[in-house]
């Protein structure tokens, strides 16, 4: 092949994987100080919010977090949040499905 074929230049980027909406809202759940989790950011778990390796081969990964202090929080159920893993209200801007 030589370097006039055109094969592998000036093609697009790869588009971005995008996550699937798991939920069109957050997922309250109530934490320990110290619980270490793992968010799902691609939203195919079959353990929401959380991480069940369902993200292979996607190109996502899991976010992880430890919790501070015992409390409630918001974990973002359509991917989409500005604040992963939390809630930033996205959700309530995502087009209709």
């Amino acid at each position: 092949m030589n370097e006039t074929s055109g094969q592998g230049q000036n093609q697009p980027p790869a588009s971005p994987v995008k996550a699937k909406v798991a939920q069109r809202g957050p997922y309250e759940v109530a934490v320990k100080a110290g619980d270490r989790l793992l968010w799902c950011a691609c939203g195919l778990s079959r353990t929401q919010p959380f991480c069940d390796a369902s993200h292979k081969g996607t190109g996502l990964k899991p976010v992880r977090w430890v919790a501070e202090k015992d409390e409630t929080v918001w974990f973002c159920g359509c991917k989409a949040t500005g604040g992963q893993p939390f809630c930033d209200g996205t959700h309530n801007s995502l087009p209709a499905a």
